[in-house]
């Protein structure tokens, strides 16, 4: 069992979290905490310029306030929404906060994740702790 749990959450309308809640829930310990962490990345600076001065702000301030509304469902469980590349800061908060297991989501691979990479994938090969793909 793990006792400090990392799920990070993705809001697009294709993903569903609970899948991972799920398992983090069985895989957590009586007195384990979980933590759903979203990360926002920056639109590219091209996109910027088209986007309103208050724009950011108010996405941050929405997805805050959904991620809390999932933590507070689910005992043990805070929310955190941190901006940045997204593999990058799921690696660094897990070792940041002593995650002892990352549960996260995959969708099936297609040619652009052999060009790119996906999310789950560089979680897998930089994590310093466990990690629980789940699809």
């Amino acid at each position: 069992m793990y006792s400090n749990i990392l799920i990070p959450i993705s809001l697009d309308e294709d993903r569903d979290p609970q899948t991972a809640i799920d398992v983090a829930t069985i895989l957590r310990a009586e007195s384990g905490t979980m933590t759903f962490l979203h990360v926002i990345e920056r639109p590219p600076n091209y996109a910027l310029s088209y986007l309103p001065p208050e724009f950011l702000k108010e996405q941050r301030g929405m997805i805050e306030s959904e991620m809390s509304l999932m933590a507070s469902k689910h005992p043990g469980a805070t929310a955190a929404v941190i901006a940045g590349h997204a593999g990058r800061v799921i690696s660094d908060w897990s070792k940041d906060h002593s995650a002892d297991c990352i549960v996260i989501t995959s969708h099936s691979p297609g040619m652009q994740d052999l060009l790119l990479g996906s999310t789950a994938q560089y979680v897998v090969r930089h994590a310093a702790c466990s990690v629980h793909v789940v699809r």
